[in-house]
């Protein structure tokens, strides 16, 4: 699983009608840009408070959880965790390669989940992986700009992280593509939701401690590496020269 930032699955518990009310604010903040603003990032100043809180959540609350969850569990069972959430993503991603007309990404992306579901206990073991089936995750957000969506500013969303226009506008869609938004029992979709996080957020505490050690200006570190990874992500590495 690939989400696109560490905080990116608060998105799914937060729900839809937040998701807009926070892109519709972001959106109106025209008045933060200035005259000298990065033509990717014209809402720096803004973007960079609200970097700052995400910074204070994530380190009051999600980086330490995730360091007692990564030393209390063994490594088989975290890996058994990532690989169930990671088979439940891989059925949206073959939905965006069918809508990206990949054909031979959905027939691999296809065989990997009837192959992890089947024989590997529901996904809990990565049977595809040591066959040699290829993970390609896609998201809403590439499929509009396969099909030609301009990525937009640079956004950085409360408790979600970096992203773009396009990227949060699609990721309403992403919310009803993930199947564990499917789950009817509330308090088990929760569990879920925040099992989920949790193990995302231990599998980067070495790339956050990293990041934290090497980058002067951790803002617009983040933020090239994000865009460069999403726009590569996009293009399957066949970058086009108009930028998006």
């Amino acid at each position: 699983m690939k989400p696109r930032s560490l905080l990116a699955l608060l998105f799914r518990a937060a729900g839809l009608r937040w998701a807009l009310a926070v892109s519709t604010l972001i959106l109106m903040t025209g008045c933060a840009t200035g005259p000298n603003a990065n033509p990717a990032d014209p809402f720096e100043p803004l973007n960079r408070q609200v970097a700052r809180f995400n910074d204070t959540v994530d380190d009051a609350v999600l980086r330490p959880v995730a360091t007692v969850y990564q030393r209390a569990l063994p490594s088989p069972i975290r890996a058994g965790v990532n690989n169930f959430f990671g088979n439940l993503s891989d059925v949206w991603s073959f939905v965006n390669s069918v809508a990206q007309l990949k054909l031979q990404d959905s027939a691999q992306t296809f065989m990997r989940v009837n192959v992890n579901t089947v024989f590997g206990l529901g996904g809990i073991l990565d049977i595809a992986t040591e066959a040699g089936i290829d993970r390609h995750s896609e998201d809403f957000g590439q499929t509009l700009g396969r099909w030609g969506v301009p990525s937009g500013p640079y956004l950085v969303l409360p408790l979600l992280g970096p992203s773009t226009v396009r990227d949060a506008a699609a990721l309403i869609v992403d919310v009803n593509g993930d199947l564990v938004n499917h789950v009817n029992d509330i308090p088990v979709r929760n569990s879920m939701y925040a099992l989920r996080l949790v193990d995302l957020r231990s599998n980067l505490l070495r790339a956050s401690q990293l990041l934290d050690d090497a980058a002067l200006d951790r803002y617009s570190f983040t933020r090239d590496a994000f865009l460069q990874r999403r726009r590569n992500e996009v293009h399957d590495g066949n970058l086009p020269d108009d930028g998006n």
